[in-house]
């Protein structure tokens, strides 16, 4: 989500927000440098204490994302009333608590009962928004000071809070809830909210799901005491860790103006052609994937550069706006940058972000071939006319000139190669970029002026990222505490049959659904604790070697998080597309899904049997010998790639003729076929395809 920079003139209040945003971003980068500077001496807890450095950086959303805010626009809805109710369950709890021996004083409790007004009344009474949000930038100061003065005593009161951990823990609770609702709506808020209930409550829940209730001490206790369980837990160490430093470079590419750079060159890779402005968009997804990993403000950003071009080449506006909805979503699994889930998959498998990255290859290029494919057959049916880019010098010329754009993302994969962190290798990629952009004459922006706003724009990109990623700790807590995913991960078992396609399946359906509602980064973490646990074990019934169901797993619940971005009804590429082409959002996504419609079905297919991994090539280098593993991701990569393309001419319909009917359907079938990872049914499949791709081959096509 891209969040709206104030329109008013500078005010006091606009500057403060800007420099919050700024010092947000300079507190992160100077963490970098901090074990190499005299203050590295001096033992500062917010410098040196990994929960500390965590709960420093949870301040700085919060104070930042309430400042941005207070210029958002004040509006109440049906989920504003369904959020505020779920509120009240541990709001009660808390001013009334029902464990043995708890009690808390009532200044504790009216401290409770004004985070909780700052955070939900708001929703309901709209016209409280701004003061609320001013409060809210106060209040937050309380919880990380806190912290700062107890946390060595803090740890040791995680089972046993005293009454001012629990308070503090309730108002930080209730202010991430709040700007999670107020940056990203009541979905995400209520499903916190609802594992929090859960553990309140579970001995009320039916069948497999009654459970132990818990105390809301207990609960409180552990959010806030905790180093690793609680709110500053693994999840929000990835915000703090990794993410904060790509949306600062994403800001500078933005506020040097490089993005213009980025696009141009796909523009001058592509030229002239019929199919032009579905390569670009596919070329330039690509690139500006490489750089920020934010699929809905690439996908703007491409549709408004490819706009003119589709208009001028004839395509339908729903056609160009469902090939950039689909091709914008590339940003999110193209490496090095990628999204958030790769970090949070990077953390919790405790395995390197180089492994990732190359785990990404294989379905960053699938994913594109299917938007090329598609867009190459539409392109001839339709009968469109040539179009060329203007960069106003010769396309090799300008290739040569700015091909030094790419220098920060070699450096990047470099040093990962290296060994050295993710966060030094993109802070030096920062730093490179501002060199290069002001060695650059036709580059060169005036005074440090961009260089500030890029810091204050990319850690304003953060704000609905990193909250939600904290709004994320917080169900994953809720979730390891109740002991819910071992129960979910039977019920799988169990309904599933012990299949692995079905299990597959149900998991497909159950993140496009769950995508619907909240971020990729929420769908992915629910996703991982509830279901994972039965498909590895499924994965391994069926002969795919442990670390390779494991791999395969995750990646395939990373590839569908992904995919809900795009998915109707609430696709946020898709909107994002609309809002340029000036198309219905809802139909935008249903064209999205229809222009590369292989995209849910490559997901499956690695995750189903041990050759299927190569698609993914880590697993099988990890359990094959070379030779053979090599063997396997070729026969892999090229029997799938020819089902995209059938599957593509199938959606089109259309291969060097227009297909009838039944001849889309048989080519959409191989198609399929050539999907499933079994080299005789693929060579089968392709060869009974091969007739419809040449004019005269079939009964359809002679004389055409």
């Amino acid at each position: 989500m891209e969040l709206e920079r104030p329109t008013t003139p500078e005010t006091p209040l606009a500057r403060l927000t800007r420099w919050v945003l700024i010092l947000g971003a300079l507190y992160s980068l100077y963490l970098v440098l901090h074990p190499f500077t005299p203050l590295a001496r001096a033992e500062i807890p917010i410098l040196d204490i990994v929960q500390l450095q965590r709960s420093t950086h949870v301040l700085f959303l919060l104070l930042g994302g309430y400042l941005v805010s207070f210029y958002l626009p004040r509006k109440r809805t049906l989920g504003a009333w369904i959020y505020a109710l779920f509120t009240l369950v541990p709001l009660y709890n808390f001013l009334f608590p029902s464990v043995p021996g708890v009690s808390l004083p009532w200044e504790a409790k009216a401290v409770g009962l004004l985070y909780w007004g700052v955070a939900v009344l708001p929703a309901l009474l709209p016209g409280l928004k701004r003061p609320a949000d001013l409060l809210a930038v106060l209040l937050a100061l309380f919880p990380t000071l806190y912290q700062l003065r107890y946390f060595e005593e803090l740890v040791y009161r995680a089972v046993l809070p005293q009454p001012w951990d629990m308070a503090m823990s309730f108002g930080l609770i209730m202010l991430v809830l709040g700007l999670v609702y107020r940056l990203l709506g009541p979905v995400m808020p209520v499903l916190v909210l609802f594992f929090f209930s859960y553990n309140l409550y579970a001995n009320l829940f039916p069948g497999a799901f009654k459970g132990s209730p818990q105390g809301i001490d207990l609960l409180l206790g552990k959010t806030f005491n905790e180093t690793e369980a609680g709110i500053y837990g693994l999840i929000t160490g990835v915000s703090a860790k990794y993410l904060v430093y790509f949306t600062l470079l994403s800001g500078m590419i933005g506020a040097l103006g490089l993005g213009r750079v980025v696009a141009n060159y796909a523009l001058a890779l592509v030229g002239k052609h019929p199919a032009t402005p579905g390569r670009v968009t596919g070329v330039a997804s690509v690139f500006m994937g490489m750089f920020s990993g934010s699929g809905a403000a690439d996908t703007q950003f491409v549709a408004a550069l490819t706009k003119p071009l589709y208009e001028r080449a004839g395509y339908e506006r729903l056609i160009a706006a469902g090939l950039v909805a689909t091709a914008g979503t590339i940003a999110l699994i193209t490496p090095p940058v990628l999204g958030s889930i790769a970090f949070i998959m990077v953390e919790i498998l405790q395995i390197p972000l180089l492994k990732v990255i190359v785990m990404t290859i294989g379905p960053a290029l699938l994913y594109l071939t299917t938007v090329l494919a598609f867009n190459e057959f539409y392109a001839r049916k339709a009968g469109l006319k040539a179009v060329a880019p203007e960069l106003g010098m010769s396309r090799r010329r300008y290739l040569l000139r700015y091909g030094f754009i790419f220098l920060p993302i070699l450096l990047i994969v470099a040093m990962l190669y290296l060994g050295y962190e993710v966060r030094t290798a993109a802070s030096l990629a920062l730093v490179l970029f501002i060199v290069l952009t002001y060695l650059d004459p036709t580059l060169r922006p005036r005074g440090v002026g961009p260089v500030l706003e890029g810091l204050a724009e990319g850690f304003r990109t953060l704000l609905p990222i990193g909250t939600a990623v904290t709004a994320a700790n917080l169900i994953f807590a809720m979730m390891v505490i109740s002991g819910l995913p071992s129960k979910f991960s039977q019920l799988l078992q169990q309904v599933s049959g012990e299949s692995l396609l079905l299990a597959t399946l149900i998991t497909a359906v159950f993140s496009l659904v769950l995508g619907m509602g909240v971020p990729p980064t929420a769908t992915y973490v629910l996703t991982s604790a509830l279901t994972a646990p039965a498909i590895i074990a499924l994965a391994k019934e069926n002969g795919i070697p442990e670390s390779a169901a494991i791999f395969a797993t995750h990646m395939f619940l990373f590839y569908y998080a992904v995919l809900a971005d795009v998915t109707p009804p609430v696709a946020l590429s898709a909107y994002a597309a609309s809002s340029v082409f000036g198309t219905n959002p809802l139909q935008t996504g249903v064209y999205a899904a229809r222009v590369a419609l292989s995209k849910y079905l490559v997901g499956f297919f690695f995750l189903l049997s041990y050759s299927g991994t190569a698609l993914l090539i880590v697993p099988v280098l990890e359990n094959s010998p070379p030779a053979e593993a090599w063997a396997m991701i070729l026969e892999r990569f090229l029997s799938v790639a020819a089902g995209i393309i059938y599957l593509s001419a199938s959606g089109a319909g259309y291969t060097r003729r227009p297909l009838r009917r039944w001849e889309a359907w048989t080519l959409g079938l191989l198609a399929v076929m050539l999907f499933v990872p079994y080299g005789p049914l693929n060579l089968l499949a392709f060869l009974l395809g091969l007739p419809f791709f040449f004019k005269g081959l079939t009964p359809a096509g002679k004389g055409a």
